[in-house]
């Protein structure tokens, strides 16, 4: 099976401008990223619309393809730079940039996920904490998901599902309740159909992208992890991991 990962990358993000080219241990978090997806899968480029990106990967001897700056997620400037790039692939995977400790068995899990030849979509989840509060389960940004017991995604919210009617005191303790990771991985016959696909209602009132794949009855396979992720969205969050990672 060939793998392709491409890592979308954007300068001007509204909370963390500049973010892919930020310093960690005296290197861009780009880079980062860069190297820990080479450890599990040989094909690898960054997709940016930013010149300043794309000079420093390929400074740094890796690929980049540079791509235009009308894409509303990092999924629909995958599938440009996948255009772009004219290299063919079974699965295609969209990394995060901004994960510069990605775990390399979240990589492997996604691939995984692809020896079953009904999955078009893979994605991973995290089970919370039985000592997560209701509040930490309530917490929009923390987008939960449900699965049907082959591993199938039913539904992905930002509200508490499944709803635990008459349970009282923490649900976490009384339900295991999966937390979504947002890492995909396509396969490619996929795309072209992905790219036309309308957005849905369902996706327009979650701001979800994946609940449009869903609406449009597509296998999303969920595969489990108990590596935690840490991504940085923040200069909050960078000083954060730089204290765990010196």
């Amino acid at each position: 099976m060939r793998i392709l990962t491409l890592i979308p990358a954007r300068y001007a993000s509204t909370r963390f401008p500049g973010k892919p080219l930020v310093l960690i241990q005296g290197k861009p978090m780009i880079l980062h990223v860069v190297e820990r997806a080479l450890l599990v899968t040989p094909e690898v480029a960054v997709a940016t619309d930013d010149q300043r990106i794309y000079d420093v990967v390929t400074q740094a001897g890796y690929r980049a393809i540079l791509t235009t700056g009308n894409h509303s997620s990092g999924t629909s400037r995958c599938l440009e730079a996948y255009e772009r790039l004219g290299q063919e692939a079974d699965v295609l995977i969209n990394l995060q940039g901004d994960e510069p400790f990605i775990a390399e068995e979240h990589i492997r899990q996604l691939v995984r996920a692809f020896d079953d030849p009904e999955t078009q979509i893979a994605t991973l989840a995290q089970p919370f904490p039985p000592t997560a509060t209701n509040e930490e389960l309530a917490n929009p940004n923390a987008v939960k998901v449900v699965r049907a017991s082959s591993g199938r995604a039913l539904y992905f919210s930002r509200s508490v599902i499944p709803y635990l009617r008459g349970v009282e005191g923490a649900w976490a303790a009384q339900h295991e309740y999966l937390k979504h990771i947002g890492l995909y991985a396509f396969r490619t016959s996929l795309l072209d159909r992905l790219g036309s696909l309308p957005a849905s209602p369902l996706e327009q009132g979650e701001s979800l992208e994946q609940l449009r794949w869903l609406s449009a009855g597509l296998h999303i396979q969920v595969q489990l992890t108990d590596e935690p992720t840490v991504g940085i969205d923040t200069p909050e969050d960078l000083a954060r991991i730089s204290q765990l990672h010196p």
